[in-house]
């Protein structure tokens, strides 16, 4: 049985996730059959380039339709888990883009409502799903690289002009915005919950952390140094340091085309090309966890054990505390959920 996408938002990331999906040969029996967007004029545009059939003019529509089994939240972060919370309850599964919430406490919320409904729920990092992160994953359990002890990650983009990094009201924030590909790093690589968290940070008028640096303690002494920049770029690249050597995936980590082993030889892993341009780099990666999320429904499962719904409530509760000790603060963070 077709599995079939509704598409939430007619924005730059849904721009690149339909292009990959689309574009990508060997994607198996699922479709992208809906777009929804509160201008109806975006929708209508953005259907006619990706060929969408279905178009709604608004969230709600698309919910209660019948043209949807699983929705891909794109909107802004503050608008996730509220849109996240409709298809659920509509009974439809979500992919939802990273952070899956403002917070711990709506993220948790959320990862109970699809276990009451036995729905798939997961948070899009693609990441999880790089052939270069797999790559990366077998050297290590091979013992190529020893025991591990560190983890450096940089993160640095000059993206503080735009409104959805440096307002609040936005949901902006360096450590949700694209800190979290960091944490989603070291934790890929350590597998535990940090023992401490320190971290520091540049905050804004506006009460928003610009560029902040965390160090996350591990069991005997390992530990991740993570660097995240949203004024100046920097070398956006993740190490593993081991008792044997180090391997390094290189920029931009978060779906990078190269991972340079222990012994120094580049491997690559050349991505799917597209007719249609793209937004951001290397977004033709996009598509794995569509195929991912496929997968899991098909087998009957509520969550991906590459990307669980516990490792997304410890990453909610490591951006928190990064955000406690900075500074940074939402109205949302008063609040309680059911």
């Amino acid at each position: 049985m077709t599995l079939r996408w509704g598409i939430v938002t007619a924005g730059h990331i849904c721009h690149d996730f339909v292009n990959a999906f689309n574009s990508y040969p060997d994607k198996g029996d699922q479709v992208i059959s809906a777009i929804a967007s509160q201008d109806k004029e975006k929708a209508v545009k953005f259907a006619k380039t990706h060929g969408i059939a279905k178009v709604f003019d608004s969230y709600q529509a698309m919910a209660i339709s019948d043209d949807i089994d699983v929705a891909y939240i794109g909107t802004l972060n503050p608008y996730h888990y509220e849109l996240t919370k409709l298809y659920l309850e509509k009974g439809i599964h979500v992919l939802c883009e990273k952070p899956l919430c403002l917070n711990y406490k709506q993220a948790e919320s959320l990862v109970r409502l699809a276990r009451n409904k036995k729905l798939f729920l997961m948070e899009a990092v693609w990441s999880r799903f790089s052939p270069s992160y797999a790559a990366l994953e077998k050297e290590i359990n091979s013992g190529k690289l020893g025991d591990i002890q560190h983890v450096e990650v940089n993160l640095g983009l000059p993206l503080v002009q735009m409104e959805r990094i440096r307002l609040k009201e936005k949901g902006g924030s360096a450590i949700l915005c694209i800190g979290i590909y960091t944490l989603q790093f070291a934790q890929f690589i350590f597998k535990e919950e940090p023992t401490k968290v320190t971290a520091i940070g540049e905050v804004n008028e506006e009460g928003v952390d610009l560029a902040d640096t965390v160090i996350l303690n591990y069991t005997d002494n390992k530990k991740a140094i993570l660097n995240i920049n949203t004024k100046i770029r920097l070398w956006n690249r993740a190490t593993v340091y081991g008792s044997k050597g180090w391997a390094t995936i290189e920029d931009p980590f978060y779906f990078s085309e190269t991972l340079i082993h222990v012994d120094g030889t580049a491997e690559k892993f050349p991505l799917h090309t597209s007719s249609i341009p793209y937004n951001f780099i290397n977004s033709a990666g996009l598509v794995y966890e569509a195929i991912e999320v496929a997968r899991c429904i098909k087998q009957g499962l509520m969550e991906s054990p590459r990307m669980s719904h516990q490792q997304s409530l410890l990453l909610a509760k490591l951006e928190d505390e990064v955000r406690s000790q900075i500074g940074v603060h939402y109205d949302v963070d008063d609040e309680n959920y059911p």
